[in-house]
């Protein structure tokens, strides 16, 4: 039985989403059960066999200050759920709420993995095989030393080994060129800490990427600091809704455009359907000694349903244990990086 620990609370809708979400996820996975963490005036009259409500009293909102967010609401459902995993109580946690305040109270509370500076956020990003490439930092980071970049790699690969079930998944770096010679000194080092890491057989570097390919699908998992990350995470959100308000656009013209509309219909509506972000919601906070998963903060409760199934299969295949062990296997070439802690 996997347990998660979920922050009701989070998110720009709250339990209107996130318990009709953990309803359809109890529904549809035998093998698992919730704790519910929330307002009890909100979640205490929940009901479900193998789910439990433990009742917050704050609830950290989406402009929240880290002061506030850390230090003083103590009780709050996002630091409540996170408890949970902690405690052992659940072998995972999830909260659609303010990304900073869960990364610094997931990394206060659970502390991070010997070996590891910086947790990393790393979600996935749709690509043109049908599949998504996998990309860290997205966020977490703006400002990264190669030796950053380095942890994040290694972590990444054990997160996509889960994923894809593949014991080598490939690694590119990301950069603006292909070329060795390209990029500031912080991404040539980087280069550099990866070469040897693949060399040790502690990853699989391909080599340096560019940005298209994110979406074509070359590797498996591209690694940048938060900063670019970022930004391409949220390019990527916005082409389901470019492509969903072209499909509305052209319906809402003249009969020529409707014809050719419906004739395309199916095709774009695939397309919309591939890249729909919320397919792919659930991005991974690496390298704290516990499983949290960030939920979008305005997803619905179908994307929520997607970001409960990653901590499930997170929890169910032992990814905290994977990240161990070859956190721990490429220690030599994680040195502490100076200047950036």
């Amino acid at each position: 039985m996997i347990t998660i620990a979920v922050d009701c609370m989070g998110g720009d809708h709250g339990p209107q989403v996130t318990l009709p979400a953990c309803t359809q996820f109890l529904d549809s996975h035998p093998n698992a059960s919730l704790i519910l963490v929330g307002l009890a005036e909100q979640v205490g009259s929940y009901s479900h066999p193998r789910a439990r409500v433990v009742t917050a009293s704050e609830v950290v909102t989406m402009d929240d200050p880290l002061e506030i967010a850390l230090r003083r609401k103590k009780d709050s459902s996002m630091r409540v759920a996170i408890q949970q995993v902690k405690d052992g109580a659940a072998q995972a946690a999830v909260s659609a709420g303010n990304t900073g305040a869960l990364m610094a109270i997931s990394r206060y509370i659970l502390k991070t993995l010997e070996g590891i500076e910086r947790p990393a956020i790393a979600g996935q990003i749709p690509n043109a095989t049908g599949g998504a490439t996998t990309v860290l930092d997205l966020g977490a980071n703006v400002d990264c030393s190669a030796e950053h970049l380095l942890q994040f790699a290694v972590m990444g690969s054990a997160l996509v080994s889960v994923l894809k079930d593949v014991d080598t998944p490939s690694v590119g770096l990301l950069n603006i060129g292909e070329e060795v010679i390209k990029g500031n000194e912080v991404i040539k080092k980087a280069g550099e800490l990866l070469r040897s890491a693949s060399k040790l057989g502690d990853l699989n570097f391909f080599g340096n990427v560019e940005g298209n390919d994110i979406f074509k699908g070359t590797v498996d998992i591209v690694v940048c600091d938060g900063f670019v990350g970022n930004v391409a995470l949220k390019t990527s959100e916005g082409l389901a809704g470019m492509i969903g308000g072209f499909l509305k656009a052209e319906f809402s013209r003249n009969v020529f455009t409707k014809i050719a509309a419906i004739a395309a219909y199916s095709v774009l509506t695939a397309l919309k359907n591939r890249v729909d972000h919320r397919r792919y919601n659930g991005a991974a906070l690496l390298g704290l000694r516990g499983l949290v998963f960030k939920s979008h903060g305005s997803a619905d409760a179908m994307a929520f349903g997607f970001a409960l199934n990653r901590a499930y299969d997170a929890a169910r295949h032992d990814l905290l244990e994977r990240v161990r062990v070859r956190i721990t296997h490429a220690a030599p070439l994680l040195v502490p990086a100076q200047g950036l802690n």
